[in-house]
């Protein structure tokens, strides 16, 4: 079986610092987590779990991702509350003054999610959340009021809440693109941004992972193009007080072609600001609820990601491409520590989570308290794949 894995099967490390880890595993299994666990992991393991988004500092390396955990504010609220290091909206739809949006096929209200096991080609079982919904199905004046909300509560608590967009994508040059659409939407959430904070905005443009199995997708020069061409135009219509993030689809086409894509993003002319790396994989021939062709996760999408990664820091370290050295958010399978770490390894500064937040129960030894706050006990504590056992076993590797 192939592994694309950095950390050995069963970590290793200093026996004395298990114990402790286990300890505090259990204690929190029955008490839960302290209220500040970013300064306890530092007092009592001397270990700063604190890092950045974009620019941004965050308190821990595990965010809220776009999707259906983030679409209320009651969510939001509730993620921060649960301790976690930042979130990201829904994703809303851009549209002009008029209402008249050429994503409106991604304007799907389908909010039933089903979590099930899932098998990767190398036979490593996991898990997937599948869902019919794609973008924010409710008006953007209602999605203002929720970024107003959250923005608010951001301001107030230090967590980052970042905005999500899908603009209109042109299936080529001579279409060009629906100006009037990016230039209302940027407009618009700055407005409301500005009201909590006077620095640059910062907005993840999302390339849904639904994308990748549409027609305007069929031609690799066409992704390639967008890449290229959206953050430009992006950054035209909003010229300053704008950071940008490109949430990049996982194509169907080979690996080489998603290291292209993924060097694109990174070149010296492009105008992102930091990368989110990768949306979910897509499968054009699985049928959920009469719905053929949905996104999925598991072992297949954090092999592919990790891989590409490693691809691409390989060929840093030879001097073969000319990159700039922009940020990365990780997403993909990130149900672990363990796998926060292998994305961290690769340069990643923190990761989004969705499956994660929504395993059975009986994947999470806490009983007590929010599903959130029992998945960063496991992320953070659990003695065999949490994230302190995989710093404790990469120290005794010497790899930090």
């Amino acid at each position: 079986m192939d592994r694309y894995e950095i950390l050995p099967e069963s970590l290793e490390y200093d026996s004395a610092r298990k114990a402790q880890i286990e300890r505090d595993y259990l204690r929190f299994c029955n008490d839960g987590l302290p209220k500040e666990i970013e300064g306890y992991i530092e007092q009592q393991y001397g270990v700063d779990v604190s890092s950045r988004y974009g620019g941004l500092p965050i308190k821990i390396p595990f965010g809220l991702a776009s999707g259906q955990l983030s679409t209320g504010f009651a969510q939001v609220k509730n993620a921060v509350q649960s301790g976690i290091g930042f979130v990201v909206m829904k994703t809303v739809l851009s549209q002009d003054q008029f209402g008249n949006s050429t994503m409106q096929a991604w304007k799907v209200d389908a909010p039933h999610m089903k979590v099930e096991k899932i098998a990767s080609r190398s036979g490593r079982e996991g898990y997937t959340v599948t869902w019919k919904g794609r973008g924010w199905h409710k008006s953007f004046g209602e999605y203002l009021r929720f970024m107003r909300q959250s923005l608010s509560l951001s301001k107030d608590t230090g967590v980052p809440v970042i905005p999500s967009c899908k603009f209109n994508l042109p299936a080529d040059e001579k279409n060009g693109f629906q100006d009037d659409e990016y230039r209302y939407t940027l407009a618009r959430l700055a407005e409301v941004w500005r009201e909590s904070y006077a620095g640059d905005m910062y907005l993840e443009k999302d390339f849904s992972p639904t994308l990748a199995g549409s027609d305007l997708a069929e031609q690799k020069d066409t992704i390639l193009w967008w890449i290229r061409q959206v953050p430009g135009e992006i950054k035209k219509m909003m010229p300053e007080g704008l950071t940008l993030g490109l949430k990049l689809l996982n194509t169907l086409f080979e690996d080489q072609f998603q290291l292209e894509l993924l060097q694109e993003a990174m070149g010296k002319n492009n105008q992102t600001d930091y990368l989110v790396c990768f949306n979910r994989l897509f499968d054009p021939e699985k049928v959920f609820e009469g719905k053929k062709g949905v996104a999925f996760g598991g072992y297949d999408l954090s092999e592919r990601n990790l891989k590409i990664l490693s691809a691409l820091r390989l060929k840093q370290q030879k001097g073969l491409v000319e990159m700039r050295d922009i940020p990365i958010s990780a997403t993909g399978n990130i149900c672990t520590g363990r796998m926060m770490a292998e994305y961290a390894l690769r340069g990643c500064q923190n990761g989004q989570i969705h499956t994660g937040f929504q395993l059975p129960d009986a994947c999470y030894g806490m009983k007590t308290g929010t599903r959130m706050e029992r998945a960063l006990n496991e992320l953070f504590f659990n003695p065999c794949d949490g994230l302190l056992a995989s710093v404790f076993c990469l120290h005794e590797m010497g790899l930090l």
